[in-house]
């Protein structure tokens, strides 16, 4: 069976959420990420497939948080004539919290028990050899680990306004409790669930994803 068969369509939808307004805050609407969002939270999507949607998913992701970057305007000569165009002009760097970061483009990562960031991973130069700093991780959860790596990079030497912070998924406790501890940095969220449980897991999320990307389901 594949996956489109193990979704049922809806004809009305009945757990409509309005994430919070804050202008820092982006959440995407575009139907291809939403169509692999979709897949990526059926339980019976297998690693091999979870690892394939999430890249599709990032790929829109980024896509839609990278419009404002600068350009260089340069021109070259092409096979047939001489042509003009853009290339980025900023440096950028993408900094994954591990391990599910991986998926996305190994630092950071929340100890389950106490559910506190633990860092044990940083490979960043004495001194900032980019311009723009993207911090990607499937998850926000509790936010612990996301505020943990934002001022990791913030010490680093990059402000806060050449920080975005991109998920796929993140709860609304976990976007408010980044957005308020890290003044000034953009956050980019395919999606906001509302709930959040006693483990610090995203309801109805997608669960683990460091465990559904690498194949450690217990």
């Amino acid at each position: 069976m594949t996956s489109n068969q193990l979704l049922t369509p809806s004809v009305e939808r009945t757990s409509f959420y309005n994430p919070p307004s804050i202008p820092a805050l982006h959440v995407l609407s575009h139907p291809l990420y939403q169509h692999q969002l979709a897949h990526l939270r059926l339980a019976e999507t297998d690693p091999r497939a979870f690892r394939q949607r999430t890249r599709a998913a990032a790929t829109v992701l980024c896509v839609e948080a990278t419009r404002d970057l600068e350009v260089q305007a340069v021109k070259g000569q092409g096979p047939l004539a001489e042509f003009e165009g853009d290339t980025v002009k900023e440096r950028i760097g993408v900094v994954p919290i591990l391990r599910a970061g991986l998926g996305l483009v190994d630092g950071l990562f929340r100890e389950k028990k106490s559910l506190q960031p633990v860092e044990y991973y940083s490979k960043l130069p004495s001194k900032p050899t980019v311009d723009r700093v993207l911090i990607v991780d499937p998850l926000v959860a509790t936010g612990g680990t996301a505020i943990a790596c934002v001022q990791m990079i913030q010490d680093w030497g990059i402000p806060p306004h050449k920080i975005k912070f991109l998920c796929l998924l993140a709860s609304e406790q976990g976007i408010k409790e980044l957005l308020g501890a890290c003044p000034g940095i953009e956050v980019w969220c395919g999606h906001i669930d509302k709930t959040l449980d006693a483990q610090g897991l995203i309801i109805p999320g997608l669960g683990d994803a460091g465990d559904r990307l690498f194949a450690t389901l217990p």
